[in-house]
């Protein structure tokens, strides 16, 4: 039992052994609530707090009190990765909470220990502001039971007092938060302070008091804050609140107390609506200051394309709003807008895939980090982009090592070499002594001995010192300024309070009015309350930042360094540069067209020439030789239309164009017509002779007539040339340019080719087109229809409507040289059955059909006939034995039974020669080719004989 005991122990260790170290190294033990509080657990239910032991390494419990107890102490502990939780040496503890009204006193001053809410074990001590005496006991203490041990004493006013009133300030400034510039816009808004105070020509009766709270920069918690200086005395007669959040929560609720409100650290574009906070003013400029600046540099090197990609909060969107503003009325196009909320990997490459080179950033610096290592992936920096973001990140943000990146620091510096940025001058570039009495080097030297040494590039709003320090020597030199107007009516700035709108509008006018050299440079405020400044522009070179130039809006006037160093030849283009190059025709493929052409042409001219020498040859009349004129007419301007379709923008003026366009279509047009047209024509009433029946066909040829030809040839054209007359009338054309795709260039340019072509073309080509094609379309199917339908005729006479082109003149020219004029027509006759069927397989296969037809006949006859004779044999011998000295004699006297064939069986079949045909000449119309056929081409079945079968198969 004892050995199986230690068994199970042995086993349970490990897994009682893991639990502890995990609690140590994974994860954090939960911790007990405070008395008279509790926890609450994010994201977790009651089940799952009741069972789990272990909480994660950053998640976050939140404490809570009950009934009217508040937490003293951390309120949220987080747990860390070394097992323990945050602030684990502050207890956290829920007391009861005194009465705020104990905690400020009118014209007097409470100070409460320890620092914070006033709660059990809190002691107030009051005190009087100069020229008041307290009333009461000077000390409270806050008990057990939630209420002060003393009344609240009061401040009243002492007659016999002769020293300076005090005007009190209230102020936030963020210790802590995003933004902490309270660290360094404190000592030196309290530095401003002293100095007001100790000058005797400024507000000699009063003296500035700082009545100040830790925003956070948070607006929850300013919000707060901003209840204890509106409700607890003494009066503020100002406001001076810094980041934009804050200041937009302060300044939309001090117009109801009438009171101004002064800012030295909030860029927000949103606060310069006057209609929304009508009561504003501040020493630091708008991030709208950046953009005449930007827009100064784009017109400085002719950029008019640029990109934008922003973090999606309020203070980039207004600004980007008013950017698009600006370079919209500098005739300057956005031409891509992104965004992004944590993540911009996806905007960045859209910036990629639209060609975006001009590209302004607005972002925070953690995001920015974030930006340019997608930037470094998508290689999207060089000498083909240019950056803008804002000037006041550490100089060295890009080098910081960030677990949210997986870049390296040499990525980055490669990706944000060369960017520019714009940062508002915050700090006088001259040495000059301003209202202060102070130059800008010995204001620095001031605030670094109040700060005790600091390291400035770890103080908070070290940048922002001076905008601090004018704000409160804009507010000193405005309240003196109020001082006389206001005595001349009877009033006094101590009379101020939250219901007096006179003194608030005196003022408003004098901070309006304001002008004067601090440290931070000039102060002057625009319309919308803003801080008119100067902005600085730096380039990164090498790493490092470098001075190119200050830009002061108020003034429109750029002083420019000439140092700005570029990856290029210069700067970069703002857009592929696309150059414009127009596609003309090789002029080597059109001098070798043209010659062919050339030669088609003078071919054309030679055998017009033959036609018309040789017109009185019977072979060429009887082909229509004026038709064949026109043919040649027709093929001849067809070529000529070769030239002015090779002319272009290489040859001619655009302004000459149109007049080439005509003539390609007129030289076209017409050419198709007379050459198509005269071949159509002779096609067709071959057709018409040919395929009629025989005695409609004889009809037709006693009555054909060559002007008929002639006519249809012009009724072809005269439709050609009224169709193209109203094209040219109606809808004339016009040089047309046709851009094709993009090309890019063999060298390594940043330009992209993008081809053109000139051709004609009219407001409605296709329209146009499709009649032209429509019409003679028709006309060539109907044409190819008519030569398939008589091909079968083999008429020598006119076998040219075969013949396209220049063929009609091969075949006229063959015959004359080959055969001669002087042959008989009969022997021409004779031999063209033979020469065409030994050229023609398709008409000696139908000559081959017919013959075997024939055969059978013939064979079907010789039976019959040698039947008849056999018939008439037996009656012949019948006779004789009925007759027989008289059939003797008579047969004596008969002639012998004759086997020649009858001579009209003799004749051809139908469709060939008769050998006895007369050699009369034809006459050159069509209409007399009816001498070629024989009056009776039938062939007799009662006298058919061996003899004719050789001439069948001839």
């Amino acid at each position: 039992m004892a050995r199986l005991l230690f068994l199970i122990i042995l086993y349970a260790l490990p897994s009682l052994v893991v639990p502890i170290h995990n609690s140590s190294a994974g994860g954090c033990a939960i911790i007990r609530p405070p008395r008279d509080g509790g926890i609450r657990y994010r994201g977790l239910t009651q089940e799952q707090i009741r069972s789990v032991q272990i909480l994660p390494v950053d998640y976050e419990i939140e404490y809570i009190c009950r009934g009217n107890r508040v937490i003293v102490g951390p309120k949220v502990r987080k747990c860390l990765p070394n097992g323990t939780w945050t602030d684990m040496t502050q207890h956290s503890r829920c007391l009861l909470l005194c009465p705020r009204v104990w905690t400020s006193l009118e014209n007097g001053r409470v100070a409460a220990r320890p620092p914070g809410p006033p709660v059990e074990g809190t002691m107030l001590h009051y005190s009087c502001n100069a020229g008041f005496i307290l009333e009461g006991r000077n000390l409270s203490h806050c008990t057990k039971l939630g209420k002060w041990d003393a009344p609240k004493p009061t401040c009243l006013y002492d007659r016999n007092y002769t020293g300076k009133k005090k005007l009190y300030i209230g102020a936030l400034f963020p210790m802590s938060g995003g933004w902490p510039g309270g660290q360094a816009c404190m000592p030196s808004a309290q530095m401003a302070l002293d100095l007001v105070n100790n000058r005797s020509d400024i507000l000699p009766d009063y003296e500035l008091e700082l009545i100040h709270y830790d925003s956070m920069c948070d607006p929850g918690e300013a919000t707060k804050l901003l209840y204890d200086l509106l409700y607890t005395e003494p009066i503020k007669i100002v406001l001076m609140p810094g980041c934009s959040g804050v200041s937009t929560l302060v300044a939309e609720a001090a117009r109801m107390w009438n009171l101004i409100v002064l800012s030295y650290g909030s860029s927000s574009p949103a606060l310069s609506n006057r209609q929304r906070f009508p009561t504003f003013f501040r020493t630091h400029p708008s991030a709208t200051l950046h953009n005449p600046t930007r827009v100064q540099l784009f017109q400085k090197w002719k950029w008019t394309r640029i990109a934008t990609i922003q973090q999606t909060t309020e203070v980039f969107t207004s600004t980007l709003d008013d950017l698009e503003q600006r370079v919209k009325e500098a005739g300057i196009e956005i031409s891509v807008r992104q965004s992004f909320l944590t993540d911009p990997a996806v905007a960045v490459k859209n910036l990629k895939r639209q060609d975006a080179r001009i590209i302004v950033g607005l972002f925070y610096e953690t995001e920015a980090r974030k930006v340019f290592c997608e930037v470094f992936k998508e290689k999207l920096y060089g000498k083909k982009y240019v950056w803008f973001l804002i000037g006041w990140y550490a100089d060295n943000w890009f080098k910081i090592k960030d677990p949210a990146i997986n870049c390296t620091v040499e990525n980055m510096t490669e990706a944000v070499e060369g960017h520019v940025t714009t940062e508002i001058v915050m700090l006088n570039p001259e040495t000059v002594r301003g209202v202060s009495n102070m130059t800008s080097q010995e204001f620095l030297a001031a605030l670094m001995s109040r700060l005790g040494g600091m390291n400035p590039e770890e103080t908070g709003g070290f940048q922002e010192a001076p905008l601090a320090y004018d704000a409160v020597w804009a507010l000193a030199l405005a309240l003196n300024k109020t001082v006389a107007p206001l005595k001349a009516r009877g009033r006094r700035l101590e009379d101020f309070n939250y219901n007096n709108h006179d003194i608030t509008s005196e003022i408003y006018r004098a901070l309006n009015t304001s002008s004067f050299e601090g440290v931070s440079g000039q102060v002057v405020f625009d319309a919308q309350g803003s801080r008119m400044a100067m902005t600085l522009i730096e380039q990164l070179q090498g790493g490092s930042y470098k001075k190119i130039g200050y830009y002061d809006s108020s003034q429109k006037n750029l002083s420019w360094f000439g140092n700005d160093v570029w990856i290029g030849a210069g700067p970069p283009a703002d857009r592929t540069v696309v150059t414009e190059e127009y596609r003309f025709l090789s002029q080597k493929l059109f001098a070798s067209v043209s010659v062919f052409a050339g030669l088609g042409i003078l071919l054309g001219i030679v055998c017009l020439t033959f036609n018309i020498y040789n017109g009185n040859v019977r072979y060429i009349q009887n082909s229509q030789p004026y038709l064949n004129n026109m043919t040649a007419v027709g093929c001849m301007m067809a070529l000529a239309a070769v030239f002015p379709l090779g002319i272009d923008g290489h040859h001619v003026h655009r302004s000459q164009f149109p007049v080439v366009c005509q003539f390609r279509l007129w030289l076209l047009g017409l050419g198709f017509s007379l050459a198509y047209g005269s071949m159509f024509t002779k096609i067709w009433w071959v057709h018409t002779l040919f395929t009629k029946k025989d005695e409609k066909k004889e009809k037709k040829k006693q009555h054909l007539e060559p002007w008929k030809l002639y006519a249809t040839v012009g009724v072809l054209l005269a439709i050609d040339f009224l169709s193209l007359m109203i094209w040219q009338i109606v809808d004339p054309l016009h040089i047309t340019v046709e851009k094709f795709t993009r090309e890019a260039p063999k060298e390594d340019l940043d330009v992209l080719i993008q081809p053109l072509l000139e051709h004609c073309s009219s407001e409605k080509m296709n329209t146009w087109l499709g009649v032209v094609y429509g019409y003679k379309g028709l006309l060539l199917l109907l044409g190819i229809f008519l030569a398939y339908e008589t091909k079968s005729v083999s008429t020598e006479k006119i076998n040219d409507h075969r013949a396209v082109g220049m063929a009609i003149y091969n075949v006229a020219m063959r015959r004359l040289i080959t055969r001669g004029e002087w042959q008989s027509e009969q022997q021409d006759t004779l031999k063209t059955g033979s020469s065409t069927n030994n050229n023609d397989e398709e008409k000696s296969r139908q000559l081959e059909r017919e013959n075997r037809e024939l055969q059978k006949i013939i064979q079907e006859k010789e039976e019959r006939v040698s039947a008849l004779r056999n018939q008439l044999a037996e009656r012949q011998a019948l006779r004789n034995r009925r007759r027989p000295s008289t059939g003797q004699n008579q047969n004596h006297n008969a002639p012998p039974p004759s086997s020649q064939p009858d001579p009209k069986s003799l004749l051809p079949p139908p469709g060939y020669p008769n050998p006895t045909t007369d050699n009369h000449s034809l006459p050159p119309s069509f209409s007399n080719s009816s001498n070629l056929y024989p009056a009776d081409s039938k062939m007799s079945r009662n006298h058919c004989h061996n003899s004719q079968i050789p001439l069948l198969y001839k």
